[in-house]
C-alpha cells in the first residue's frame, strides 16, 4: 500500500522559483564544454570528481567547494576539477540517510520538496562561490530534470547501471555520464550500459514518451566489485583498464574513457588508500600509451575533515562513507597535476 503524503511540484514550476541566473548559466556552459573535451579526447586533461561521499549539509560543502575553486586555479592547465555533490545516497539495505534529496536536515523526517529546493539553492551558490559546476548521482532517474540544468557530470552507481531505465535516461543527458561497473564487476555489463546510453531511445518518461538521440560522452567508471562472500576485488590495476579497452574496441562505441573511483570497493572503503591507488594509475599512465588514452581521470571522496562519523557533531566531516580529509587531498591533486 502507498500512503500519499505531499504532492511534490514538477520540474518546470520548481525551476521557474529557483532558476540558474543567466551570468551562472554561461559558467555552467562552459565548464560542460571542458569536461566533455576531456572525455572525448579533445583535451588532453585529467578530469577529477572530487568531494564528499554525500552532501549532507550545505555550510561545509560550500566552504570545500570554495577551496577546490581556488585550487582549480592553479592546476587548471593540467585537470579540470569538478566537486562531487551527491545529494542521493543508496543504501545496501535500503534503509538509513538516502541523501538530501530525500532529507535536507539528516537529524528531521523526510521532507522531498525542501530538499529538492535546498538542492538547487547548494547547487547554485556552489558555481557562484567557486566557478565550478558539479556532479550528481542519479540514483532516480526520473528526478532528473530537477538537477539537469545544474550539473556537468552526472554518475550511474553500481547497483543501478543494470537498470533499464538508468540506461535510457542516461541516452538523453547532455553532459558525461559515467557508468560504474556493476557490483559483480563484470565488464561485459558495464561495456553493454554504456551502448545502451550512447544509443537513441524511445521509452516512457514520467508523463511523456520520449525520444532520445543517444549520449556518445557516456563512459565507464570502475569502482571495483564486491564477490559473493562481501569481499571486495580492485579493478583499477593495468589488466583491467586494458580489457576494458579492447571491449571498447571490439564494440565500436565512441569516445573511449574510463575513470577510476578511487574509493568503494578499489580501496576496500579504506580512505586513506586512495593516494596510493591513484599513484599507481598515474604511475601506470606514464608507462602505456594505450593505458593514458584510455584512463580520463578519477573520483575521489574527500572532505574538510578526514574519516567519517555516525552523528553530525563535527563541521565537514561525512556522516556516510569516510573521505580523505582536505590536506591530503589538496596534496594528492597537487601531485597528480605534476604528472598528468
Amino acid at each position: 500500500m502507498f500512503e500519499k503524503q505531499t504532492k511534490i511540484p514538477d520540474p518546470e514550476q520548481i525551476l521557474k522559483e529557483i532558476p540558474l541566473p543567466e551570468k551562472l548559466r554561461a559558467v555552467k556552459i562552459a565548464r560542460d564544454k571542458l569536461v566533455s573535451e576531456v572525455i572525448t579526447g579533445e583535451s588532453d586533461k585529467l578530469l577529477l570528481i572530487v568531494g564528499p561521499c554525500s552532501a549532507h549539509e550545505a555550510a561545509p560543502v560550500l566552504e570545500y567547494v570554495e577551496k577546490l575553486g581556488r585550487l582549480n586555479e592553479k592546476v587548471k592547465d593540467k585537470l579540470v576539477l569538478v566537486p562531487r555533490i551527491y545529494t542521493n545516497k543508496p543504501r545496501t539495505r535500503g534503509v538509513g540517510y538516502k541523501g538530501m534529496f530525500s532529507q535536507p536536515d539528516p537529524t528531521k523526517s523526510e521532507n522531498i520538496k525542501k530538499g529538492i529546493c535546498a538542492i538547487r539553492e547548494l547547487n547554485i551558490k556552489a558555481i557562484e562561490a567557486s566557478g565550478l559546476s558539479a556532479a550528481d548521482e542519479m540514483l532516480y532517474p526520473a528526478n532528473i530534470h530537477y538537477v539537469e540544468d545544474l550539473l556537468s557530470y552526472i554518475a550511474v552507481g553500481a547497483r543501478s547501471s543494470e537498470n533499464q531505465l538508468h540506461r535510457l535516461v542516461a541516452s538523453g543527458i547532455d553532459v558525461p555520464v559515467g557508468i560504474k561497473n556493476p557490483m559483480s564487476g563484470s565488464l561485459l555489463v558495464l561495456l553493454n550500459s554504456v551502448y545502451a546510453a550512447q544509443s537513441g531511445q524511445v521509452f516512457k518518461l514520467n508523463d511523456w514518451q520520449v525520444k532520445t538521440n543517444g549520449n556518445p560522452l557516456a563512459h565507464s567508471i570502475l569502482r571495483g566489485a564486491v564477490d559473493g562472500n562481501g569481499n571486495d576485488i580492485p579493478n583499477f590495476h593495468y589488466e583491467t583498464v586494458m580489457r576494458v579497452a579492447e571491449g571498447y574496441a571490439a564494440s565500436g562505441l565512441s569516445n573511449p574513457a574510463v575513470i577510476i573511483d578511487a574509493n568503494h570497493s578499489n580501496s576496500s572503503k579504506q580512505f586513506k588508500q586512495q593516494i596510493r591507488i591513484c599513484r599507481e594509475v598515474m604511475q601506470n599512465r606514464m608507462c602505456d600509451k594505450g593505458f593514458r588514452r584510455i584512463v580520463k581521470g578519477f573520483m575521489i571522496e574527500s572532505f574538510l575533515v578526514e574519516g567519517c562519523q555516525t552523528e553530525d557533531k563535527i563541521f565537514g566531516k561525512s556522516i556516510t562513507d569516510p573521505c580523505l580529509g582536505w590536506e591530503d587531498t589538496e596534496r594528492l591533486i597537487l601531485d597528480i597535476a605534476e604528472q598528468a
